[in-house]
């Protein structure tokens, strides 16, 4: 660690120029210059010539001189008190990356343009989603069950009610894992108001009656999050079309509801209200899931049709009216009329309107703000995380994104692998993936094997009687490695992270076959997927080794 005085610097923008110089250098690990203190602290190797670090600084015309480091100096990196972090959001990846620089030592600033903290997960997302969810499964399996001695019911169903009890949790956890930690850690402060960079350390902050005012920092996150993304179809804008928050919280079951999308929101709440009761259509402009496995797409698209959903593949709206409380979506197919339209064609990054030109971040096509593996920008001392960022839009990489973005921020150097990153689309059957998939691998040049295990073959499966789906496969050909897994089945999700973990630890398809599996476990479709790479499993005693 090596502290230099520093003058000559007139504005907030002089420590990113000098940061920027000092990052670059062989050798240089952390360099964080405080523009109050006239100060710089450099983490760099101990073959790091002192003067080398001097002349640089020179070099953009400032005065550099070597300082000796105090163990109780406030501006000492080790310690971090001075060290303001502005974070732009109260979400997942926000909280995650507070806490962290919290712990490091730091001051942080959040700041909120929005009524409530917590993000989208916590308030209109992920908890309410899955309350819904759940709600709709208990009532299919009131209505459906397999089983001779049990009988099927109609169930007695007020949407009002649950809406309310979803509200209630979602207030009861926001309190819990937001409120509580802003409220009880001094080092965290609230700002509400929409934020934009003036300049690379100044943020602008405007609240809602107009009154503006800057805050300077030494490192900022960006975890502003996202919003949906509405498609440009003529006449839709004139209408009282849902997304997925009106969806989420609706009191009232529509007759009929029209699904423009085919991804994770658009199967998930589809599936909900089918479940629920109500009549619905599904318009995808391809396929089903049409970014995975096709036959993760196709499987799923067949157990839809079985609980009476109607999947339009290939079908786009072309025009959407509103009459008589009815919505007109001219189609491919002819016209489809339905009372509720809800509108889940993707989610777009909140960066719009942050004047990223101004601090210097470079942002994607599609406004997402670049990010490398230790979550910094094109700017050494500003971050972003979350859906905001070029990082998968799934609150685990978020908050994982977040807490790293913390730590390097104060000094670290975490980095995010995401080669293991399972995800989980909660239909029934759940599609649930992780590594590649076959078409994935071959884009990479990646040669490969794979095999297919439906799940009449697994014995927990035949149990339930429910084999609906499939577990499948992919490994590196020659190596035998696995790299990725698809899976279709009922607690998808719960069979995913043993192949994450088998991943991420480069374990062979023979590895995974030699492993102890439970038995009438859902996961023991994992090893006997395994074992099918080299023998005939119907050839097998159950629970064979």
């Amino acid at each position: 660690m090596r502290k230099f005085s520093i003058s000559g610097m007139t504005c907030e923008r002089c420590p990113q120029q000098i940061e920027d110089a000092l990052i670059v250098m062989p050798g240089v690990r952390n360099a964080t210059v405080f523009y109050t203190k006239s100060s710089a602290v450099v983490e760099a190797e101990s073959d790091v010539n002192e003067q080398t670090l001097i002349n640089t600084i020179k070099a953009l015309g400032y005065t550099a001189q070597p300082v000796a480091l105090d163990g109780c100096d406030s501006e000492d990196v080790t310690d971090k008190k001075s060290l303001h972090v502005a974070i732009i959001g109260t979400g997942s990846a926000a909280f995650a990356c507070a806490i962290k620089a919290v712990e490091n030592g730091a001051q942080v600033t959040l700041v909120e343009a929005g009524d409530v903290i917590g993000g989208c997960c916590v308030n209109v997302g992920c908890v309410p989603s899955k309350i819904l969810l759940r709600a709709a499964q208990l009532a299919e399996q009131q209505r459906n069950n397999p089983f001779d001695g049990l009988e099927n019911h109609e169930p007695s169903l007020d949407r009002s009610l649950l809406a309310k009890q979803q509200t209630a949790r979602v207030e009861e956890l926001r309190a819990a894992k937001y409120q509580h930690i802003l409220d009880t850690n001094p080092a965290l402060s609230l700002v509400q108001g929409y934020a934009s960079f003036k300049d690379t350390h100044t943020l602008t902050i405007r609240n809602k009656d107009g009154y503006e005012q800057e805050l300077v920092a030494d490192r900022f996150l960006i975890a502003s999050g996202s919003q949906p993304s509405i498609p440009p179809i003529p006449g839709l804008v004139d209408t009282p079309y849902w997304t997925s928050t009106e969806a989420l919280f609706e009191t009232e079951l529509p007759e009929h509801l029209l699904v423009i999308g085919s991804s994770v929101v658009a199967v998930e709440l589809a599936q909900a209200y089918r479940r629920l009761g109500a009549e619905v259509t599904i318009l995808a402009r391809s396929t089903l899931l049409l970014r995975e496995d096709p036959l993760l797409g196709e499987g799923l698209t067949v157990a839809f049709e079985q609980e009476g959903i109607r999947v339009l593949e290939h079908t786009q709206a072309s025009q959407v009216s509103y009459e008589d409380n009815k919505f007109i979506l001219d189609t491919e197919q002819g016209e489809i009329r339905g009372d509720k339209l809800l509108v889940a064609t993707g989610r777009a990054p909140n960066t719009g309107k942050l004047n990223l030109a101004a601090a210097g971040v470079e942002k994607e096509a599609n406004g997402a703000v670049t990010v490398g593996d230790q979550m910094r920008t094109s700017q050494s001392h500003i971050y972003a995380a979350g859906d905001c960022s070029n990082m998968p839009q799934l609150v685990y990489v978020a908050a994982a994104a977040g807490s790293r973005a913390g730590i390097n921020m104060t000094g670290g150097e975490a980095r995010l692998n995401l080669s293991a990153m399972p995800a989980v689309i909660f239909t029934e059957p759940q599609v649930a993936t992780v590594g590649l998939s076959e078409q994935e691998a071959h884009a990479q040049n990646i040669e490969t094997e794979s095999r297919v295990l439906p799940l009449e073959n697994v014995p927990r499966a035949l149990a339930n009687f429910d084999s609906q789906g499939f577990i499948k496969l992919v490994v590196e050909a020659g190596s035998q490695r696995l790299i990725g897994a698809q899976v279709l089945a009922h607690d998808g999700g719960e069979i995913i992270q043993s192949a994450a973990l088998a991943i991420h630890n480069h374990m062979t398809v023979d590895d995974l076959a030699d492993q102890l599996f439970p038995y009438l476990t859902m996961v023991e479709g994992l090893k006997l997927c395994a074992q099918t790479f080299s023998k005939d499993i119907k050839e097998l005693s159950c629970c064979a080794g």
